[in-house]
């Protein structure tokens, strides 16, 4: 074994190493695809096989670098390049990873051979391949981009499946099967069910246990089969099983097995072909990137994963009469962070706006253009008013649901919230996304309501009885659980607080301290700087009667009474900034303060190591591996923590000890032992600079109050390097798991079903549904009751109206809440609305005329084809681009003429230019005249087809024509509905299919180590 695989386990002593020996022998953990991620290598004792996680993380970094590396605004070398990607691309990549392995755990797909490319469903699996695709495409169209993540994840899974599971690599096939996601590409016919395609094997190592005709080389005899697993669908005589000590298909006839998912031959009977189908997986994972890629263009597919986006400016802003100075307030803002954003490198960001009164909210105003944001800000008015509650929630809700995650949202209002029971599910909605909501307050709840009336005159009217002190409070709660602020000033000052919202979203911000307090005596707090760390700032809402400031050389400075070496702050009504001066010294830094009331404390500093973490356990159901924990972990058993450490250097040679699990005052409730969970093999064929470092650390018990996670390591130079998440986790002893998430098709019901798992005594509980399209029949609440770690199931009914837009997210949240205890629990799930036959079948061309004749010397001649492009579905001809080749392609609305379509020279550039600007759009006249054309060369934008074709089956006619010297040329042709088609084109033949060895330079080279044979045997004996 290396060192660095021992070191994963010696880290956890010997009880976790008993505790895997337990998993392994005991749970029955059946092996359904390659493995779902890096903790299924320590369970399967296979360190160098690849994981789903692995090839799906190697595929998206490489086709993003190539993409900006591709772009002509980009700059830079390439380790900057990686560095910069930034957290939200670690997290848009970790949605994609979380749903595909989810495909293993979630009880509605584990056990589905249609999911994994099992039991020979090969020809259903390609058709939901094809719905994942034409899913994927809706929801980024659509810019429901965390919706096309997670179909995107599917599609993945099932894709690389297909490699690991079927006999394709037995074949001796060497390039991806093009037919799984293009249908016009040549297909291989499944074995029938009484076609026997396996013979017996009673070894732990299957090697030739296929027949013979399923290895077949030869295109016009080959069969594609995949084995069986387990006991449903019984597997027939004859058969090939999936194999492995988890199958129990296996000792049906035909004995032994064909997987192919690890490198353990105990889990794979054909793991001496791990590596080539691992190599085919990742190929195809590239493919369906690039081809996303191509169609959706490259800035939206930058845009899907994140890429150096920069935090999105959210205001949630109450419009009545009495928030003018609000609003003004808030406009300042908005353009003072765009005038600083103007000149700044990396994607525009996302900006929104949630109006809401009483009784209206929103509409929601979206957009990447900073002009029409600042357009909308300076039409919004402040008019109107009712009673005090306005419908604050609702409006946070849509705001939650529109704004990407890890977003911090800035809430300006005077009044309480009339939508309190909207509560659970916005708090969900903030957790699952890990988003921030501070709410800037413009009103102090110790007014009396008559007070009020004299100190605000141009108040609106306010409710005759007397409002309550804590009608804020719900705003409170939700800000602490964020970990955002709740800030109470008043209108002369909200044009001053409101600079928090510049000092937050300002890229690369990192949080050092995160706490609360109402201690009445002097209350003491420290945090760290590092070397990384620039232009720190503290916020404290509350009142202060006294704060000191000490430095790492044990300088002081009373921050209250005079100025100082140390600091500057500023006073402000309901919150104080205080920004540490430069040089600002590395170290650990007090904070003491001393207040007759709440305090919160927040400092932050520009830096680009962060970290992202989530809760997950051993699977005990279909696939060794880590099941995250969705919602809040079970308070009182032992779980793993898993650290995503994003933003370093490629040679940042920093190391992470440990995380502290941070009461609510800061305290210390448990350490967490950390380690990394790369071997050596894999950190050696992932790419050498890149950014993120994940870390795994055993939890033997859940803490049993709310905790926010610290991290702890060193820098290179040696100093201690702290990090804070800033939401609390709530700990509970209820689970509630959505089993499936279906699609939503327009005029039709959909069913969502869903488990509550009581991990308390026997009670009752309460289960509230809430969607943002109004779509559930019924919200609840719904009352139940669950015995003594006992479960129930329960589903909630949607309708989606015959209007409904395809493409169209809809979040559903599910909240669970014991009636006789705090205890409470959450689930969101993202439902795309689909058309009820979506066109998956992508565009043809073929060869109508090929003219070559190029001699010795290319300079002296020409050669061009002819083709006719056409769509296979029902959606028409979009559009078409010339991706690569030196030459001229030409579009004509009937066949050319002989002469045209034939040694046609290649005109200068400015001829070429001409004939660009002669493209033409539609006409009665086009379907009679060949003369009306368009001209593309390579660099063009995709020119638009939609208008010269009248019908979805007419087709367009293509000349190209280029120098001997360039001999190869790429046709892309795209449908209405996204599909896409590769034309490959050369000079030596006739119009070729798209070459299945994709080019996967830069996507690192997938290697194995020895089999660890000892273990295998040592692990065989425990088991017979």
């Amino acid at each position: 074994m290396s060192q660095g695989s021992r070191s994963i386990l010696e880290g956890f002593g010997k009880q976790m190493h008993w505790c895997i020996l337990t998993h392994l022998l005991l749970l029955a953990l059946p092996c359904t695809g390659f493995l779902p991620n890096f903790w299924s290598r320590v369970l399967t004792l296979s360190w160098d096989s690849q994981t789903h996680q692995y090839i799906t993380e190697q595929a998206i970094l490489n086709i993003t670098m190539e993409t900006l590396r591709d772009s002509k605004t980009h700059q830079g070398d390439h380790a900057e390049e990686q560095t910069s990607l930034g957290r939200s691309f670690c997290r848009a990549v970790g949605e994609v990873v979380k749903s595909n392995a989810a495909m293993d755990f979630l009880s509605a797909t584990r056990s589905d051979p249609v999911y994994h490319f099992d039991s020979e469903r090969v020809d259903s699996s390609m058709l939901m391949l094809r719905q994942f695709w034409a899913q994927t495409l809706l929801s980024v169209r659509a810019k429901e981009y965390q919706s096309a993540r997670h179909s995107l994840g599917q599609l993945f899974h099932s894709l690389q499946d297909f490699y690991s599971h079927s006999n394709w690599v037995e074949m001796g096939q060497r390039n991806i099967y093009l037919h799984l996601l293009q249908p016009e590409e040549p297909a291989i016919p499944v074995a029938k069910e009484d076609t026997p395609t396996c013979m017996e094997c009673f070894s732990t190592t299957c090697r030739d246990n296929l027949l013979s005709r399923m290895k077949n080389a030869k295109q016009d005899s080959q069969l594609l089969t995949s084995g069986y697993f387990s006991t449903f669908p019984p597997k027939p005589q004859g058969k090939c099983s999936h194999g492995g000590i988890m199958d129990s298909s296996r000792y049906v006839g035909a004995k032994g097995g064909i997987n192919k998912d690890s490198t353990s031959p105990l889990f794979s009977p054909h793991h001496y072909l791990h590596v080539e189908a691992a190599t085919l997986a990742t190929e195809a994972t590239l493919s369906v990137l690039r081809d996303l890629r191509d169609t959706v263009g490259h800035k939206t597919f930058l845009r899907l994963f994140s890429v150096k986006q920069v935090p999105a400016l959210v205001f949630v802003m109450d419009t009545t009469g009495s928030m003018f100075e609000e609003i003004t307030a808030a406009r300042f803002r908005a353009h003072s962070i765009l005038k600083s954003r103007a000149n700044s490198p990396g994607q525009p960001g996302t900006f929104l706006l949630v109006p809401f009164h009483d009784p209206g909210v929103g509409p929601v105003y979206e957009t990447d253009d900073p002009n029409q944001f600042m357009e909308h800000m300076e039409n919004l008015m402040a008019l109107g008013g009712g009673d005090e509650p306005e419908m604050c929630f609702s409006a946070i809700q849509l705001a939650l649901t529109h704004s990407p995650p890890l977003s911090e949202i800035f809430v300006f209002t005077d009044a309480s919230p009339k939508d309190a029971h909207l509560f659970d599910a916005v708090k969900a909605l903030a957790h699952e996304k890990q988003s921030k909501v501070t709410f800037l307050l413009t009103e102090d709840p110790n007014y009396s309501t008559e007070s009020r009336g004299r100190r605000k005159r141009r108040r609106r009217r306010r409710s005759k009885g007397p409002l309550s002190p804590d009608r804020f409070s719900l705003y409170s709660s939700l800000s602490s659980l964020s970990g955002g602020l709740t800030i109470f000033t008043t209108n002369s000052d909200i044009h001053r607080v409101s600079t928090i919202v510049e000092d937050s979203i300002a890229a690369d911000k990192v949080t050092l301290l995160h706490v609360e307090s109402d201690q009445e005596l002097m209350s003491s707090h420290s945090f760290r700087v590092d070397s990384s760390v620039k232009n720190v700032t503290l916020h404290i809402t509350g009142v202060l009667i006294e704060c000191i400031l000490t430095s790492p050389s044990e300088q002081s400075q009373p921050l209250l009474s005079n100025q100082g070496p140390l600091a500057e702050l500023e006073r402000f009504e309901g919150l104080y900034r205080i920004r540490l001066l430069p040089p600002v010294q590395p170290g650990r830094w007090k904070l003491q303060a001393k207040s007759d009331g709440h305090l919160t404390f927040n400092v932050i500093g520009d830096s680009s190591v962060d970290f992202l973490y989530y809760f997950a356990t051993v699977t005990n159901e279909t696939h060794p591996g880590l099941a995250r924990v969705e919602g809040s972990p079970i308070a009182g058993v032992p779980a793993f923590l898993v650290l995503a450490v994003t933003g370093l250097a490629p040679d940042e040679e920093a190391s992470f000890s440990h995380a502290t699990l941070l009461g609510a005052d800061g305290e210390s409730l448990q350490q967490v032992k950390l380690n990394s969970s790369s071997s050596p093999s894999s950190s050696s064929s992932s790419s050498p600079s890149h950014s993120v470092e994940e870390l795994v650390g055993w939890l033997e018990s859940v803490p049993r109050v709310p905790f926010c996670v610290g991290l702890t390591g060193r820098d290179s130079k040696g100093n201690k390097l702290e990090r804070v998440s800033t939401e609390m986790v709530e700990p509970t002893h209820v689970q509630i798991q959505v089993l499936s998430v279906p699609r939503l098709v327009p005029g039709h019901s959909t069913m969502v079903d869903f488990d509550i798992l009581n991990h308390g005594p026997a009670r009752l509980f309460s289960l509230t549904a809430d969607d943002d399209c109004g779509y559930l029949l019924k919200r609840g609440p719904y009352r139940f009751h669950v015995a003594e770690r006992g479960s129930f199931r329960g589903q909630v009914d949607l309708h989606t109206p015959a209007s409904g837009q395809a493409g169209a997210t809809v979040t559903l949240t599910l909240t669970v809440r014991a009636l006789d205890s705090p205890d409470a629990n959450y689930a969101v799930a993202y439902l795309t609305v689909v058309p009820p036959d979506p066109d998956t079948s992508p565009p043809s061309c073929s060869t109508a005329r090929v003219h070559s004749t190029c001699p010795s010397h290319c300079h002296e001649s020409s050669w061009s084809v002819s083709l006719v492009v056409s769509d296979r579905g029902r959606s028409g001809l979009a559009a078409l681009q010339l991706e690569k080749g030196e030459g001229v392609l030409t579009l004509f609305h009937s066949p050319p003429p002989r002469e045209e379509s034939q040694g046609e020279a290649k005109p200068d550039p400015d001829q070429q230019q001409a004939n660009r600007d002669k493209t033409t759009s539609g006409g009665q006249n086009h379907h009679h005249n060949h003369h009306h054309k368009a001209r593309i060369e390579k660099g063009d934008s995709p020119l638009n087809v939609t208008e010269w074709v009248l019908g979805s089956s007419q087709p367009l006619w293509v000349s190209y024509t280029a120098s001997c010297c360039s001999a190869r040329a790429e046709l892309l042709v795209w449908d209405a509905a996204g599909n896409i088609k590769r034309c490959h084109l050369t000079s030596g033949q006739q119009s070729q299919q798209r070459d299945g060895s994709t080019d996967t330079s830069g996507a690192g080279q997938i290697t194995l180590a020895g089999i660890f044979f000892f273990f295998f045997g040592l692990l065989w004996s425990f088991l017979f």
